[in-house]
């Protein structure tokens, strides 16, 4: 568990969901050298259940970045639950935010901006911010928004 991280979340008053158990053959996080890579997650809910729902269809652009924050938190979770403690965060590097849209919605970066956001709070503006896409496609399980980060961790 990493405490440090747990410590800010906290501060913040941020209510993380539950962790995401791997819904295939993968792991939540893997560590290589100074990077953390985080596998895509969803917006989970603090009941388990998941925010569902086509952008441009089911689901208008705010309540999508609203998801997209929800996947930053789920995110969040994931790393307090799975990073031993000696490992910190130095920075968020890069972002592949996936909104599950229709052919005609055009702003992506607008929802994937949920998510930036809420790093951004958390790591701070020079450290929260990295370099980004984002693109819509279909997504599994018809979940709004799926995001995958990688992290740079203190040396």
């Amino acid at each position: 568990m990493n405490i440090v991280l747990e410590k800010r979340v906290e501060a913040l008053g941020l209510i993380l969901p539950p962790a995401p158990k791997p819904m295939g053959v993968y792991r939540p996080l893997l560590i290589v050298g100074e990077y953390l890579y985080v596998s895509g997650q969803g917006p989970i809910l603090n009941n388990r259940d998941l925010i569902t729902g086509k952008v441009g269809q089911t689901m208008d652009k705010d309540q999508g970045k609203k998801a997209a924050r929800q996947v930053g938190l789920t995110m969040l979770s994931t790393l307090v639950t799975h990073m031993e403690s000696q490992h910190k965060i130095k920075r968020l590097v890069k972002v592949l935010g996936m909104v599950n849209s229709t052919p005609d919605f055009e702003e992506h970066p607008y929802v994937i901006n949920g998510f930036s956001e809420l790093m951004a709070e958390v790591f701070g503006e020079d450290n929260g911010i990295g370099v980004r896409s984002a693109v819509g496609m279909s997504l599994p399980h018809n979940v709004a928004v799926e995001i995958e980060a990688h992290f740079l961790l203190e040396e």
